[in-house]
Order: structure tokens, then C-alpha cells, then sequence
């Protein structure tokens, strides 16, 4: 008997959405290069190879490119907040203070990712995508949080190489940064991973006063022009990057808090 020389694929479901109409949803581009990325074998749906004239049910079939999961999900949104100093990210603040929930669209219910701290400020995501968040905001993942911190002044080499290489902080030593000189005063922090009030505590480690905090990059996602206490949905283009840096590297654990 002869042998079927292809692979098998994913199974054909007459339900559903075809599948380059999701790729083409999901920011992959036109659905004539989403039929070729197909063509291409770079598409698996539940991991197995998918093939033109699929149809997928976003709400339980796994779709991927190159290894990467894609955020199919119906009705996940996805906002990027500029984060005002005072406004605090728990679901319900403990007081009268503002919480972000309050200034992102109130339906569908979303979640931040991650935290900053009250008193800090800058770029945060809230999302109804559990996964993705998950991903992004635990540092097993490796996606890298950016920060520029006001220290008053020029910080001692020694205090930059102890960043850099890991500080002991009541928790145990942190991972090495990303650190840097921008301007007078002002350093750069890179850091991937979620400890509460982290880049404070290195700050304090090290003998350098914060006198401001904003973050400006979460993993490939900045914007300099949003305001303080704007925000505005991701592009889905931002939303892939996004989902293939958090799923570049790393293993499965808690959500982590900044």
C-alpha cells in the first residue's frame, strides 16, 4: 500500500473563519500574503501544519506562525496607557485615588499587565488577553521593560557596574541590566524581570535617589507621544510583536509585578 507523502495537517472544519482572513486580522497583512505565508508551511493550527481552505474557530483552535501563537481571540482588546503619577493599577484602589481601570474604556473588562507603582509613571498595557498577558508580564519571558530614571545626579561608575552586573536586595540578587547615561542626572534601565518596586530598590542598593520613574518601552511597545492619563488601542502590528517576543523565550509561571 502506498504512503501519503505529506505531512498530515490540521483537520478541515467547515465551521468557522478561513484561516487567511484571521492571519489577515491579526496584522499578518493582505490576505493574498497571508495565502502565501500558508503556502509556505509557516502556519500551524494546533500544531499541525495548516493548508488553504482552512477554517478556524478562533474561541478554542491554537494558530500559529512560525512557532509563534497569535492573539485570534474575538473581542480581545488591547490598550496602551500613559500612566500619570498617583494613579494606581490594582482593580480598586484603597482610597480615592484614581485606578488606570479608570481611564481606559470601561467594556470589555480588562487588566493591566503587570504593575507600576503609584508614584511612578509611563507606558502600561491593559488587556483582556490573559495569555499574551501572562507572557509578557512574567520574566521567565525575557520581555524587557525599560525605564529612565531622574537619580539628581551623575551616577558613580561603581553604582552603574553593580546594575549592571546584580545588586542584593532583601529578595535575593537581581539579573543583570541594561544600564546607561542619557542625561545629566538621568540614567536608562532595562530590566525583564517583575519584582515589586524593582528598579526603586536597585536605585536604593546602590545609594541613587529616584526622584522620578516613567517607563518608556515594554518589550518592542513605546510611544513618546502619548500623554500623561492618555491612551489608545494597540495596532495589531504591535500586538504580533509583542506576542513574538513574549513568546521567544522562557517557561511558564506566575504573573509577576513590576
Amino acid at each position: 500500500m502506498a504512503h501519503d507523502a505529506h505531512p498530515p495537517y490540521a483537520s478541515l472544519s467547515q465551521d468557522g473563519e478561513r484561516l487567511q482572513k484571521v492571519l489577515a486580522r491579526c496584522g499578518m497583512g493582505s490576505r493574498r500574503s497571508c495565502e502565501e505565508i500558508i503556502i509556505a508551511h509557516r502556519v500551524s493550527v494546533n500544531g499541525l501544519p495548516a493548508h488553504l481552505g482552512q477554517r478556524v474557530d478562533p474561541l478554542v483552535d491554537s494558530v500559529a506562525v512560525d512557532g509563534v501563537p497569535l492573539p485570534v481571540m474575538p473581542g480581545a482588546v488591547y490598550y496602551l496607557l500613559n500612566k500619570p503619577q498617583g494613579v494606581v493599577t490594582s482593580a480598586v484602589a484603597q482610597d480615592d485615588r484614581t485606578v488606570a481601570l479608570d481611564l481606559v474604556p470601561p467594556d470589555p473588562r480588562v487588566f493591566a499587565v503587570g504593575r507600576l507603582d503609584a508614584d511612578s509613571e509611563g507606558l502600561l498595557i491593559l488587556t483582556n488577553d490573559g495569555e499574551l498577558a501572562h507572557r509578557t508580564a512574567h520574566p521567565s519571558h525575557g520581555v524587557e521593560k525599560e525605564y529612565l530614571v531622574d537619580v539628581g545626579r551623575q551616577p558613580p561608575a561603581k553604582a552603574l557596574r553593580a546594575l549592571r552586573e546584580g545588586v542584593l536586595l532583601e529578595d535575593g540578587m537581581t539579573m543583570p541590566a541594561k544600564v546607561g547615561v542619557v542625561a545629566a542626572g538621568t540614567i536608562r534601565i532595562v530590566v525583564h524581570e517583575g519584582r515589586n518596586r524593582l528598579v526603586r530598590r536597585m536605585c536604593a542598593a546602590v545609594g541613587l535617589p529616584v526622584n522620578r520613574l516613567v517607563r518608556t518601552r515594554i518589550g518592542p511597545i513605546r510611544d513618546s507621544t502619548l500623554r500623561p492619563g492618555s491612551w489608545r488601542p494597540l495596532a495589531r502590528g504591535e500586538v504580533r510583536r509583542l506576542a513574538e517576543e513574549a513568546w521567544s523565550t522562557g517557561s511558564d509561571g506566575s504573573i509577576a509585578v513590576e
